[in-house]
């Protein structure tokens, strides 16, 4: 039979046809594939939210990404064989013995093109639309075979058992929060996301990661009152102090009796004074401790974001923070919370001081030896480790093993760092320059 005979044959245009089927029916599964993974599931959340069936059709298939992806693979698989198969028989049928190699070279490119780079193409570039699309489908295609992946997956996950590998199906869950830190630093790098938003966004998925210690007014900085001053002494330190509130200790600083708030010591100043009719001689048996509320305490191992809740939920704004033996280690406030989203929250009452970090002429960088890491990260765009230390002091003194003195060098994490102060054991100022 010659070949002009045979491409004219009935069973040749069939399966002619059968074979422009499977290539649409493999660039379908390639497509959807890629949609359905590439997919923003916030997007298709949006599209849901506005009435889009089949964005909430997507948002359920791609919450078990193992058996979607079993199921379109299964059906790309099968299309893509028997396409296969029927141009073998067909050019095998007209050409002879060279038909194999010639269907194979055909089929290649034809899948090549039209069943992958195409439609995978178009679905990168349009995945939440096409996502939306070919949801229904492959929504029904998952259900027929059901019962074939889950055999599969028994079959892979004992395969991956042997080897010590354990699937957990809940994993994409914990990776929301790096997902979208990560998309925010990338939007950041290309120009997209602003410096300040950034660190907004970022600060704000941080606080269920950070404690009160690392953000807490050390207890050396703490400004007090001693509840067996002179009641005059304490409105004068009251008058001239930038805060409202202030711890009350008595005989010696660790032992905190109260808080007072500025207010409520000026109402009863002004209670005893003018409206009991007492005058200036009704200060002398005035208490401190009659007017401080009783101090909150919480350990320094509590999360900002679970501190945060608690300010909120008592409504109140300041806490002593503690150590695990009961021991003082500082303060913290909401306005100290809130200023690691927001970014530094200065009122007319604060004292205007030098900026915290300074150039030099030479592009080094002079910082204070009590700043934070994560502050000087956020500052400069640097990527110092804040694991082992909070300071920047501290994070010398770790990489050190020692207390550096004044002119000592170090150089590690791509940085050098000089010590340029010190008070005491307290590393006060350093010069830092970047590899």
């Amino acid at each position: 039979m010659e070949a002009s005979s045979v491409t004219l044959d009935g069973a040749f245009w069939i399966s002619a046809g059968l074979i422009l089927l499977m290539l649409v029916l493999s660039a379908f599964f390639s497509g959807s594939e890629t949609a359905l993974t590439a997919a923003s599931r916030g997007k298709l959340r949006a599209q849901a939210d506005k009435g889009s069936h089949g964005a909430e059709t997507a948002l359920k298939i791609t919450e078990d990404n193992e058996r979607l992806i079993g199921s379109v693979l299964l059906g790309n698989n099968l299309v893509n064989i028997l396409a296969a198969s029927l141009a073998t028989a067909v050019f095998t049928k007209a050409f002879g013995d060279s038909g194999v190699a010639l269907a194979t070279l055909v089929m290649t490119l034809l899948v090549l093109i039209f069943a992958e780079v195409l439609p995978k193409t178009y679905a990168i570039i349009n995945a939440e639309r096409a996502a939306a699309f070919v949801a229904p489908a492959i929504a029904v295609v998952v259900k027929v075979f059901a019962p074939v992946v889950g055999a599969v997956r028994l079959l892979v996950r004992g395969v991956l058992r042997l080897f010590g590998v354990t699937v957990d199906p809940d994993s994409h869950i914990l990776a929301v929060r790096e997902e979208i830190a990560g998309a925010i630093q990338l939007g950041h790098s290309e120009g997209i996301v602003e410096k300040e938003d950034r660190d907004r966004i970022l600060g704000a998925l941080d606080l269920g990661e950070r404690t009160v210690e690392e953000i807490m007014l050390h207890r050396s900085k703490i400004e007090m009152i001693n509840a067996d001053d002179d009641p005059g002494a304490i409105l004068e330190q009251c008058l001239n102090s930038p805060y409202t509130r202030l711890p009350v200790y008595r005989d010696e600083p660790e032992n905190i009796i109260g808080v007072v708030h500025a207010k409520d010591l000026l109402r009863a100043m002004y209670r005893k004074v003018v409206a009991e009719g007492g005058g200036a001689e009704a200060l002398r048996d005035f208490r401190i401790s009659d007017v401080a509320k009783p101090p909150y305490f919480v350990p320094e191992t509590t999360t900002l974001d679970d501190q945060m809740r608690q300010f909120l939920r008592m409504r109140t704004h300041f806490a002593l923070v503690v150590d695990e033996y009961g021991q003082l280690q500082g303060l913290i406030t909401l306005e100290d919370i809130l200023e690691e989203i927001v970014g530094e929250i200065t009122d007319e009452f604060d004292t205007e001081s030098e900026p915290a970090i300074r150039r030099t002429e030479d592009g080094q960088f002079l910082v204070p030896g009590q700043m934070t890491i994560r502050d000087l990260n956020r500052a400069t765009d640097w990527n110092l480790p804040d694991d082992e230390a909070n300071t920047v002091a501290g994070l010398v003194i770790h990489e050190a093993q020692m207390i550096p003195t004044v002119g000592q060098v170090f150089s590690f994490h791509g940085f050098r760092f000089e010590v340029t102060a010190r008070e005491g054991n307290r590393v006060t100022e350093l010069k830092i320059k970047p590899l």
